[in-house]
């Protein structure tokens, strides 16, 4: 690995371009490079639409027009927003024009931004390769410049390759505002700017592939769009509310995250059909299952011990829903339906033809719920620990779809343990993804296909596992059998009577 250690050019250093129109081009700073021009142009190509990388107040870039060749730097017709802002360099041609709308994540503080991005080769045959990239903003006044940008009429990464002695350089340059110094900040920016293509640039040249990869279920612009709307709706007050003793922005946002993505993910498969409700098990402090009511969405949350929270987001189901008038927080501890008394699988009361008629079931303690939902009711399982393993089951026995995101490894007992790894596997793998293959192979065995979507949340276990099709009924699967393979469940009533009495965790 070659250490970012690049030279900053003190000010008055002649510069490598040379603008056509006259504009000034100011060199700030430049490092050696291993990397040739193609890996320059793969790693820029993957900035521009990725400009959160960059930048964490920036959400993602909406591409608006996109033409290769000189012909496509030509204004077109239409809107000013598709119209490039172009700029020509002596002995350069441009091969890819591209204007991509910035989106940041507050629109509160700043507005989305259209720029112009332009990739150009030298003319030259010799053997020094020189390739550039400028971001043209379409903004002529500094002070209209979003906070998100540095303020410069255009910014420029040149590169320089030569393929005799496979050595080259990088190098970022401003065009500054007239009568507009620059100042630390901006210097601060064109290093770390330099800095991120030198780090991407060497894991390309290393082989380096993206193992995580969002967006794979629902666009990415629509679950976005829905957070900031989410956001900007309810994030001050929950705040301003919150009642538990766990950090209120940790939860907060990733709870508008999770429910942006299930609201979209809902559209998606109900479309225009009446929406069946859901419950949220395992639901901690209640959040979750409030927003998503707020929005207008029917369902419920249970968890085995109540929260402060449940007072701020309490209320009662309408008389549409099945609960209803019924508190919509509840306190239950799961008892399966296909565990019997003395913790083991039983045969009986163990598939939806013995569909309860309400979600909740009595037992000797009057908490006790048998796992059986309403035929389609959409499961939330998120973080639910001890029921995490049970998800794609209980979803099984009810024919409900779900969603589960993994975070702490409990056995089907309820106790804790370690995921064993997929057998086969070469590396030994994390205790996370140990457990988030661990259940999705209990999914699979349950007759679900499962789908992954690494959610766009701030946590490390955002791993999220969808159930919404399966490979065989449920009633041709053995889950007596299955639950005996995954370890059984001997201890099971003992270990989560536990939780109803123990202090809840930050979920």
């Amino acid at each position: 690995m070659v250490a970012f250690n690049p030279t900053e050019l003190p000010p008055g250093s002649p510069s490598s371009l040379e603008d056509v129109s006259g504009e000034a081009w100011v060199p700030l700073y430049e490092h050696d490079c291993p990397f040739d021009d193609k890996v320059f142009f793969q790693v820029m190509r993957n900035l521009i639409r990725n400009p959160n990388l960059n930048s964490s107040w920036l959400f993602r870039a909406d591409i608006l027009l996109e033409a290769s060749g000189p012909e496509g730097a030509k204004e077109h017709d239409g809107s000013e927003h598709l119209r490039p802002r172009t700029v020509h360099f002596q002995d350069y041609a441009i091969e890819n024009t591209l204007i991509r709308k910035l989106i940041p994540r507050n629109t509160k503080r700043d507005q989305p931004m259209d720029q112009t991005c332009l990739s150009y080769r030298r003319l030259s045959s010799s053997e020094e390769i020189k390739s550039l990239v400028v971001y043209k903003p379409h903004i002529d006044n500094p002070a209209d410049m979003p906070f998100y940008h540095p303020r410069v009429k255009a910014l420029a990464f040149h590169h320089e390759w030569n393929s005799s002695t496979e050595t080259g350089r990088i190098s970022i340059h401003y065009n500054f505002f007239d009568d507009y110094e620059g100042d630390a900040k901006l210097g601060r920016t064109a290093y770390h700017l330099l800095s991120t293509l030198h780090k991407h640039g060497l894991g390309t040249l290393a082989g380096y592939v993206k193992r995580v990869q969002h967006d794979t279920i629902v666009p990415q612009t629509t679950v976005q769009n829905t957070y900031a709307r989410l956001k900007e709706k309810y994030a001050r007050a929950l705040i301003d509310s919150w009642a538990e003793v766990t950090d209120p922005d940790k939860h907060v946002f990733e709870d508008l995250s999770i429910a942006a993505f299930l609201i979209k993910l809902w559209a998606q498969i109900y479309g225009t059909s009446p929406f069946p409700g859901f419950v949220d098990i395992g639901c901690g402090n209640g959040l979750l299952v409030y927003i998503l009511r707020q929005e207008g969405y029917a369902g419920w949350g249970f968890d085995a011990r109540m929260r402060k929270s449940w007072d701020n987001y309490q209320d009662r189901a309408k008389e549409t829903e099945i609960i209803a008038g019924q508190p919509v927080l509840q306190q239950r501890v799961l008892l399966p339906c296909i565990i019997g008394d003395g913790g083991e699988p039983t045969a009986e009361n163990s598939g939806p033809e013995q569909e309860s008629d309400l979600p909740m079931q009595q037992g000797t303690d009057g908490i006790l719920h048998d796992g059986r939902f309403p035929e389609g009711t959409f499961i939330i399982s998120n973080h639910a620990d001890e029921l995490t393993p049970w998800t794609p089951i209980l979803a099984a026995i009810s024919n409900c779809p779900f969603l589960m995101i993994p975070c702490c490894s409990h056995a089907l007992s309820g106790a804790k343990f370690r995921a064993p790894p997929p057998k086969g596997q070469g590396k030994s793998p994390s205790a996370y993804s140990s457990l988030v293959d661990w259940v999705t192979s209990i999914g699979t065995e349950c007759g679900w296909v499962i789908e992954k979507e690494m959610l766009r949340i701030p946590s490390t276990r955002n791993t999220g596992l969808i159930g919404r099709t399966r490979t065989s009924p449920a009633k041709e699967i053995d889950l007596n059998g299955l639950v005996a393979r995954y370890g059984g469940t001997a201890g099971y009533l003992e270990n989560v009577m536990q939780l109803a009495t123990t202090a809840p965790r930050g979920h």
